[in-house]
Formats: structure tokens, sequence, C-alpha cells
């Protein structure tokens, strides 16, 4: 596919597949970031289990970096693609020219602020004062590298959203596989530890940055090409609406932080000295597990969002539907055939990062606690996403704000009656009434919004 406009011609179930797979692919590859990071950094001599426990209170922090350019990302390629399906390929460059200078200036106010604040954030995020100087050593460097992070993560959504998931693809594949090489060369073979994960991390990010970068800006003389990136036309207006639409997925990412940052103080806290470490570290494993199957589901949810606005722009109300419902489809074959494979395979999963029994039979239980409600889920991420590409994010939002609170309350409250084992519980109890409630939200409103773009006048 090398056009955008193959997301109005191309029939539907094919469409679906050419994009949701890439971007699958592409979010799998890229959980592999953290997860190698962790699988090295747990099997560092002598202190694996501490070190690992460092970079999983490193795990929120990372996240909310990332997430800002989710913010700016989806925000843009959304607002970029409904102009594309408009024809209006003029304001598309400006969507684009904007959405550059914004991450430019994230990633100058990120860098500086975490680096000033980490000390007090890492202590609020559940370090211990034995994981502490891990976590302190993978946040410095990982901070440092945030241009590259924002970066490789916010263009990559414009390179999806023209029609490009191969080109988007390579992007996640280029620092991933640098990754799997330079972990064990900077962590091992050079004796760097926590810190050589951190260093292979953005190197790795660097390296992907620099690809999207150059599809971006470069020329191609007699190739079809995407819509580049320009110095002008600036507008805080265009700005403004760029962070209206990506506000929400940005807020569930930085409150996927804030649940991870809660779970581990509920663990420290009723833990205790003796357990809290390790509960910590076996939710880190389980955390990074829950990864490659949610990661997908961000691909397939994400990934086929450049559908659904292009063809809302271009008032195309039949298309709309049936690309959500074969999104949907998709993303429920790949949940149930995760599910199963997640009664099966997690031992396996778990000796990547451990060998103590006692670790690896708790982090069993874990992941199969997680994902008790997987398959449900699958709405939640279809039409949460969904919504949020047809100009309904604070819809989107609010749904998404009630899984997370669904998470938190239950994290904090189960303890208190319970084991502080069971605040793992929280997340199949979220997940399974969630998804209820943006099932029937989603079918209430769907029909009223579309009839209301077709009849609307194009500004």
């Amino acid at each position: 596919m090398n056009t955008t406009t193959d997301l109005g011609t191309t029939p539907m179930k094919r469409l679906v597949l050419q994009l949701a797979l890439p971007s699958m692919a592409a979010q799998f590859v890229n959980v592999l970031y953290s997860i190698i990071d962790r699988m090295y950094i747990g099997h560092i001599f002598g202190d694996g289990a501490l070190a690992l426990a460092g970079a999983g209170v490193c795990g929120p922090v990372v996240t909310l970096l990332t997430s800002f350019g989710t913010l700016v990302g989806i925000g843009g390629s959304i607002t970029m693609g409904i102009r594309l399906g408009e024809k209006s390929e003029k304001k598309a460059r400006q969507v684009l020219a904007n959405s550059f200078l914004m991450l430019c200036i994230f990633s100058l106010l990120l860098t500086v602020s975490f680096l000033l604040l980490k000390d007090q954030l890492l202590m609020l995020f559940g370090a211990s004062d034995a994981t502490f100087s891990y976590a302190n050593t993978y946040l410095t460097i990982y901070t440092a590298g945030t241009f590259f992070a924002l970066m490789a993560t916010g263009l990559n959504y414009f390179i999806n959203c023209q029609g490009f998931p191969l080109v988007g693809m390579t992007t996640v594949f280029i620092g991933a596989i640098a990754n799997i090489i330079l972990d064990p060369v900077f962590i091992f073979a050079l004796h760097m530890g926590i810190a050589g994960a951190a260093i292979a991390t953005v190197i790795s990010q660097f390296l992907s940055c620099a690809f999207a970068m150059l599809f971006l800006f470069g020329k191609n003389p007699g190739k079809k090409v995407p819509v580049r990136i320009t110095f002008s036309q600036y507008s805080s207006r265009v700005m403004k609406r760029i962070i209206a639409l990506g506000f929400s997925p940005f807020l569930i990412l930085a409150t996927d932080s804030l649940i991870l940052i809660i779970m581990n103080a509920v663990l420290q806290k009723y833990g205790g000295a003796e357990q809290g470490d390790m509960f910590i570290t076996c939710a880190t494993i389980a955390q990074s597990y829950l990864l490659l199957i949610t990661s997908p589901m961000i691909g397939i949810s994400g990934g086929t969002q450049a559908i659904l606005s292009y063809n809302y722009g271009a008032k195309d109300i039949r298309r709309v539907k049936s690309a959500e419902k074969n999104i949907l489809g998709v993303m429920l074959i790949f949940t149930t055939l995760m599910f199963f494979l997640s009664r099966i395979v997690p031992q396996y999963f778990v000796r990547l990062f451990t060998t103590d029994q006692t670790y690896m039979n708790f982090s069993v239980w874990t992941i199969r606690t997680y994902t008790l409600m997987i398959i449900p889920l699958s709405f939640q991420y279809v039409f949460v996403d969904g919504l949020t590409a047809l100009e309904r994010p604070k819809t989107g939002l609010a749904l998404s704000v009630f899984r997370k609170s669904l998470f938190v309350l239950s994290a904090v409250i189960l303890p208190q009656f319970f084991s502080a084992r069971s605040a793992f519980f929280a997340e199949p109890v979220c997940d399974g009434i969630s998804s209820v409630i943006s099932t029937i939200t989603f079918l209430l409103i769907i029909e009223k919004h579309l009839q209301k773009r077709l009849h609307a006048v194009v500004s």
C-alpha cells in the first residue's frame, strides 16, 4: 500500500489486515525494548533480582515520558487523516509541521523536568533503599535520550496514518533489533550492568528516530511519497486541536503509569520488608508478559485508526462501520489465542527473567490472574480508540478513566480485606466491568454521531 487513497478504496477486510498486522508486529517488537532490558537485567550476576525491581520502578516514568509522543502522534495523525480524507493536502502539511514543533518542545521540557525531579519521583513510585541506586542509574540515562524516544514514537503515527504501515513497522524493527544486539554487549561484555541496558535502549531509540525523520524529511524523486515535515503554517488553533484529540490516549497511557506506581506502592506496603521487593519483581515480570498482549492490541486498534479517520473525513459512513466490525474481529481472534497461551506457556516466559523457584511460581500465578479477562478487553480497546478516531475523544477518555479508576479502587481496597496478593485481581476486575460499559456506550451513541458527520459542512 503506497498512498492514502487506498484507505478509501481498498476492500475493508484486506485493508484492516494491511494496517493491523504490521502495526501489531511493530508494537510487539517495540515492547521488546523493555522486556529485553528486563530479561538481561534479571540475569546480572549477584544482584539481578534487585536490579530488575529497580527497572520495574522506572517503568511508570518511562511510560509517562513516551506518552507525550503518543499525545502528539495520535492527536496529530487523526487530524491529518481527516484532512487527507477531505482531500486537503495543504492542511495535512500544516498539521504535521505543528506536530513536529510540539514534539521538539515537549522533548526539551520533559528532559529538564525529569532530570531535576527524578530522585523524588523514584521514591514516590516505590523504590526502596535497596533498589534506588539501580532505578536512579537507569532513569538518568534514559531521560537524557527523551528526544529520540518522543520522536520515534510520535512521528511513526504520521507514517502509518498516510498508508505506509510497512515503513512504520521498519521504524520500530530497527530500534528493537539494535536493542537485542546491544544489550548483552553493554550489560555483560562491557560490564556496565543496568547502566548498559539504558545506554543500549537510548542508542536503539536514536536509530528508530533517525529512520523516521529521514522518511518524513527526505526526497524520493519519481516515487510516491508521503506528506513531509515543513517549517511553516504554525497555528495555536491547530495545536489546540491536536492536543484535544490526543489528550484521551495520552491520559490513558499516563494513568497506566499511575496504575503501576500505585500497584508498586501497595505491594511494597502490604508485602512489607520481607515480601515487598519480591512482589514488585514478580509484578514487573507479569507486566512484561501482559505487554506482549496489550501492545499488539494497541497495534490493532491504534494502527487502524487511520482507516476510520480517513473515511470519517470523506463521510463514507458505510466504510467506517465495516472497519469497526473487521477491527473487532481481528482483535477477538488475537485475544482468544493469547488467553489460551497464557494458561500454557507463562512458565517458559518467566524463566527468561529468573531461575529462583519462589519468584517463578508467583510470577506464573500473577500472569494467569492478569489475563483472566483479556478477551472482553477487546471491546474496550476497539471502541475507545474508535471513538477517538471519530472525533469523540471526550467519550473515549471518560470510558478509559472509568477503567483506570476501577483498577485503582480495587488495588487499594482488596489488600485491606485480604492478603497483599489480592491486589493482582484488580486487573481482571476492571477489564471485565469496563468492557461491558464501553460496549453499551458505543452502541448507544455511534449511529447518531455518524449521521451528524454525514450532514456536516466541511470547514
